[in-house]
């Protein structure tokens, strides 16, 4: 049975591995994890935040995933897209998913990313009101 998504991996070109790190822990405020030396030899790189892992790994022949993402939930959708456009991240925000305020962004070699929050419905309401 499943029970969880125990990580998502996303590809990168080679020798991105540094704009990679810095996107993805300074930008987003994730921590990198060490890959076991067998596949670290392979190149890429591992983070991490709470439960959350994505995983970039290294194709020769690279191209970004535009339409395919992970969906990453954040609290504080609001801050975090401030926080992602003061480091210089890309901020387009969607209405398009009711009962969420959501954005995407992109990684420094072009994958989506979709960040997103639940809304809470007020009393008696529904989450759009």
């Amino acid at each position: 049975m499943l029970t969880a998504v125990d990580h998502v991996q996303l590809a990168a070109p080679p020798g991105s591995e540094d704009r990679l790190r810095a996107y993805y822990t300074d930008v987003l405020g994730m921590t990198e994890i060490p890959k076991p030396p067998v596949l670290a030899a392979r190149g890429g790189c591992w983070f991490a935040a709470g439960a959350v892992q994505l995983h970039l790994g290294i194709e020769e022949d690279f191209h970004p995933a535009r339409k395919a993402h992970p969906g990453l939930r954040v609290t504080g959708i609001e801050e975090y897209a401030s926080r992602l456009g003061e480091r210089g991240a890309t901020v387009v925000w969607d209405d398009d998913l009711p009962g969420h305020r959501r954005f995407h962004s992109e990684d420094p070699v072009g994958n989506r990313l979709e960040f997103l929050e639940t809304l809470t419905p007020p009393a008696g309401g529904s989450p759009t009101g």
